[in-house]
């Protein structure tokens, strides 16, 4: 029989307990922090990409080019970011820069560049090509441009800054933190890859916030998030580039403009049988018109028109116009040299003819034109305010129009020149299958309020018809239509004893008659003090700076005392 033998065991003592719980404790304490709160990122990344990143408002936007210490940035660039109008001519290989007194031409691949016409000599060409892409030199540029631009050791980055541009300065203030916690991060938190380390006492800029980090930069370009308590928030700077423009002397005028036009198709009126016009003091003599593919104007201008003008204290705008011929205009204006010859040749007409202004009549043009014709104004006004010549364009109403309303950039325009006339007519053309008002003054009114929210009213003048049309309907639905002047009209009227009525939903009298012999209903919708008055009111009630009539031929005598934009005679609504 086998022998048993019991043992008994000591049980652990207290404290063996307490001490194993508490290790067990601190392991899942632990394990639960690695987990959740990994320490710093140790990981470092590029900021810039590319040799000679650009940095510009905070961020990199593409790289330049340096040569011989020259910084050439892509003319990409400058037209995205800085000039919009910047252009690149392609026949003369140049880039076109224009301001308010200016026009600076840079050819490729050349030591010249010209400011007016006028060579400037380089020790470098202005503008390089690199692999199929144009770059321009900053320095010869920083005249024209509120800029200015540095070029970091540390990086080899561009910094471009604009007049204007703030920084908010700040200094790294952690004399006992750890490096790793002064390192610029990619991300607000510090398990993400750093940039770039900051040290204490660094002077930095502080770009934003976001929840306990600020977005700084260093001196040398680079920026990341670091935690608010180690930067200390200075003073801002505010970059302030100023650029003195030879301010244009222009003939000065007293009180609203009120300018009539004057028709001149083949030749000019006998001076001796114009009449007085009260209240006006421009005329706008149509003499200028293009003629060739090589730029070539045709000239119908007047030196006795303008003294006899002179004389009467008006001043004269003399108009060029395109000659409506959208396949001429755009093989003459797609060019800097055509463009140029048409700036030389109404320059040489203001002086031949000691004019005060050039209104510009562009009209039927191609949609995808209608940058050009901008490039030709913004072109011809510095030559012309520098000739001593008020500058005014004549636009339609904004509408989808095609190549009568849609390609007039009316916003860049107002910005380039004096004037604007918009030419509040055709609401009814003479070929249209409706008879109707030629410009009815509810359609008038609403047109001009959309037209003032990108054209500033000092800068506008309300274009008005001095003609109505007089619409013949026949009994088989046909119409058609005669511009007929305001003598003419009144003619009518009484040779068919028709009396006029006024009529609400146009704001003019309006006149119907039928005739038995021509077996067809005449309707008009009349242009007399009525209207008038009214177009004058509304130019007084917009602040406008005046108004333009179309043409001197249509009017008569009531038709000045109508327009007149004197404010005692014009009651302002």
């Amino acid at each position: 029989m086998a022998r048993t033998e019991l043992h008994s065991k000591k049980p652990l003592s207290k404290a063996w307990i307490i001490a194993g719980l508490v290790f067990a404790f601190f392991l899942i304490i632990s394990s639960s922090l690695l987990i959740l709160y990994p320490f710093a990122s140790k990981e470092r990344t590029d900021y810039f990409i590319g040799e000679h990143p650009i940095l510009y408002k905070g961020e990199q936007v593409g790289n330049a080019v340096v040569e011989n210490n020259t910084v050439y940035v892509p003319l990409s660039f400058m037209k995205q970011y800085v000039d919009d109008s910047i252009a690149f001519d392609e026949k003369s290989n140049s880039i076109i820069i224009t301001t308010k007194d200016k026009v600076i031409q840079m050819p490729s691949e050349s030591l010249t560049y010209y400011v007016n016409e006028k060579p400037v000599k380089l020790q470098l060409t202005p503008i390089t090509d690199q692999q199929g892409e144009l770059y321009i030199s900053l320095d010869p540029i920083l005249a024209y441009y509120p800029i200015q631009y540095d070029l970091l050791d540390a990086t080899k980055a561009i910094w471009i800054e604009q007049d204007g541009d703030e920084r908010q300065v700040g200094t790294i203030h952690a004399p006992k933190a750890h490096e790793e916690k002064l390192r610029l991060r990619s991300e607000a938190h510090l398990q993400s890859p750093y940039y770039d380390q900051a040290s204490n006492g660094e002077t930095v800029f502080v770009e934003k916030e976001e929840q306990e980090f600020y977005y700084i930069r260093k001196e040398n370009g680079v920026a990341g998030y670091i935690h608010k308590e180690f930067v200390q928030k200075e003073e801002k700077r505010t970059v302030s580039i100023v650029h003195e423009q030879k301010e244009a002397t222009l003939p000065i005028i007293n009180g609203p403009i009120q300018l009539t036009w004057e028709a001149v198709y083949s030749k000019n009126p006998d001076i001796s049988q114009l009449p007085a016009m009260p209240g006006v003091n421009v005329v706008s003599p149509t003499w200028f018109e293009l003629s060739g593919e090589d730029g070539s104007i045709k000239n119908l201008g007047s030196l006795d028109y303008v003294n006899w003008a002179k004389k009467r204290g008006y001043q004269v705008w003399a108009l060029f116009s395109n000659a409506f011929d959208p396949e001429l205009t755009h093989t003459t204006f797609k060019d800097y040299e055509t463009r140029q010859k048409m700036i030389r040749q109404l320059l040489h007409y203001s002086q031949m003819y000691q004019l005060d202004g050039i209104n510009i009549d562009i009209e039927n043009v191609n949609i995808e034109d209608g940058p050009l014709i901008t490039q030709f104004v913004r072109e011809g006004t510095p030559y012309f305010h520098e000739a001593g010549l008020i500058v005014s364009m004549d636009i339609n109403f904004i509408s989808n129009s095609g190549n009568w309303s849609a390609f007039y950039e009316r916003e860049k325009l107002a910005e380039i020149v004096d004037y604007l006339m918009v030419m509040a007519y055709d609401e009814h053309w003479g070929s249209s299958p409706v008879a109707g008002s030629v410009a009815s003054l509810p359609w008038v009114e609403e047109n001009l309020q959309k037209l003032l929210e990108v054209v500033p009213n000092e800068k506008l003048i309300l274009g008005v018809p001095l003609y109505t049309r007089i619409w013949e309907e026949k009994a088989n639905g046909e119409v058609s239509s005669k511009a007929w002047s305001m003598k003419k009209v009144k003619e009518w009227l009484k040779t068919n004893n028709v009396k006029s009525v006024y009529d609400e939903t146009t704001g003019q009298n309006y006149a119907e008659h039928y005739s038995e012999g021509d077996q067809a209903t005449y309707k008009i919708w009349l242009e007399d003090e009525v209207s008038l008055q009214k177009r004058a009111e509304l130019a007084n009630k917009y602040d406008l700076a005046g108004v333009a009539s179309w043409s001197r031929f249509f009017a008569d005598d009531t038709a000045w005392t109508a327009l007149n934009l004197d404010q005692k005679q014009v009651t302002k609504k």
